[in-house]
């Protein structure tokens, strides 16, 4: 069988053409301190019981800590947190020392603003190529009614709180 290959930078822009949301995705450090990085590999796993999953770089300086802590907080970022996301997208061990956070009662370092916060316990870990597949139990959920950010086509767009309209179930969680 003669193996297909994909040229990356094509992939990269193929996967573009579907807008998503961006999530911060945060734990703590072997200090205490914040840690994270930022996220549109998101998505909704189970109803029952309630997973989520998020895909960090295997390279990613926040992997080991969410593996060893075994919980992160996943933000699901408002649409006036660009700033956030462009820091926690940035490299290097100073990225987010100046902003603000606080411990919640399970553990998590929370940002202030995101229009959902998901704290999670990790439930599963699965290889997926350059990826590792985290797959988090949700134990936690606060959410606020507002726009969200989105990600399409490599630039981040706001995207206003929808107008009251027929909810639409979807097959997934």
């Amino acid at each position: 069988m003669t193996k297909n290959v994909i040229d990356p930078a094509e992939f990269r822009k193929a996967m573009a053409e579907f807008p998503s949301g961006v999530t911060v995705v945060t734990a703590l450090d072997e200090q205490g301190g914040l840690v994270g990085f930022t996220a549109s590999a998101f998505s909704s796993l189970s109803l029952d019981p309630p997973l989520v999953l998020v895909c960090p770089a295997l390279t990613s300086a926040t992997y080991p800590h969410l593996v060893r802590g075994g919980r992160f907080a996943i933000h699901i970022l408002a649409a006036d947190q660009q700033d956030i996301a462009m820091a926690f997208a940035s490299k290097g061990a100073d990225k987010v020392a100046a902003l603000e956070w606080a411990l919640s009662h399970l553990g998590n370092p929370l940002l202030k603003g995101a229009t959902c916060v998901l704290e999670c316990s990790l439930w599963r870990e699965y290889e997926g190529g350059d990826h590792a597949i985290l797959v988090g139990e949700v134990l936690r959920i606060d959410r606020c009614e507002s726009g969200v950010l989105l990600y399409h086509r490599g630039r981040m767009s706001n995207h206003a709180l929808p107008e009251t309209g027929p909810e639409v179930e979807t097959a997934s969680a």
